[in-house]
């Protein structure tokens, strides 16, 4: 990962943690307003990471802040096996992290948007401790043949996922193939799609990802 990662702190008692990974090309600075001005709960701290920079194959090779290599946009894409673990590795660290600091991991959260929320998925799903809840915007699934595998403790979390239906970067297609997917081996998903929003947010979506952070991160 690139420079230390936005944080948001708890303006109260810190007792819950939410960790959000941007989309390709982005940074932490994207998303860490969202959450300073529209989904902020005082016994909650957001930390907002920043990707290192990477050449993107899908973009002819040009250097961008990116999770991993992008090589196609079909589910049936190579992908970057290396990048994706070496990215989930350090996710998983700074969820460690914050256990080490006296917040319990269920009372951690991971997202992320679009290959912020690929990764989110990722990480929780072959993370060795139960998580609050996953949430996975305009997003879509890797590494699917190694899940769940071997992991258990993330088998069941409760996911929130969302995505356009005029999205012309991640189709919607990509979004409903991974939720059928997860649902495979996890009942506990709720897919929303929005009508006429593309590879982007909306303000119903701020307020139902609010809603799932509520119901899974309650005041404690």
């Amino acid at each position: 990962m690139a420079s230390a990662p936005v944080v948001i702190p708890a303006s109260g008692q810190h007792t819950a943690t939410v960790i959000f990974l941007h989309g390709l090309g982005d940074t932490g600075h994207g998303w860490s307003p969202v959450f300073q001005d529209m989904i902020r709960e005082p016994h909650i701290k957001y930390i907002c990471p920043h990707a290192q920079t990477r050449a993107v194959t899908l973009n002819m090779g040009m250097k961008m802040p990116a999770w991993f290599d992008i090589f196609g946009l079909t589910i049936q894409s190579k992908e970057d096996d290396k990048g994706i673990e070496e990215s989930a590795v350090k996710i998983r660290e700074m969820m460690d992290a914050e256990i080490k600091n006296g917040i319990p991991s269920d009372r951690i959260m991971i997202g992320g948007f679009s290959m912020g929320g690929a990764l989110a998925l990722y990480s929780a799903f072959t993370y060795d401790k139960p998580l609050a809840g996953i949430i996975a915007l305009s997003s879509f699934l890797v590494q699917r043949n190694k899940l769940p595998g071997n992991h258990t403790a993330n088998k069941e979390v409760p996911v929130f996922q969302a995505h356009g239906d005029a999205d012309p970067l991640c189709d919607l297609t990509f979004g409903q193939a991974t939720a059928q997917l997860i649902k495979v081996f996890n009942p506990n998903l709720e897919f929303k799609i929005y009508n006429g929003m593309g590879h982007s947010a909306c303000d119903q979506e701020f307020k139902d990802v609010r809603a799932f952070i509520a119901k899974r991160l309650p005041p404690k």
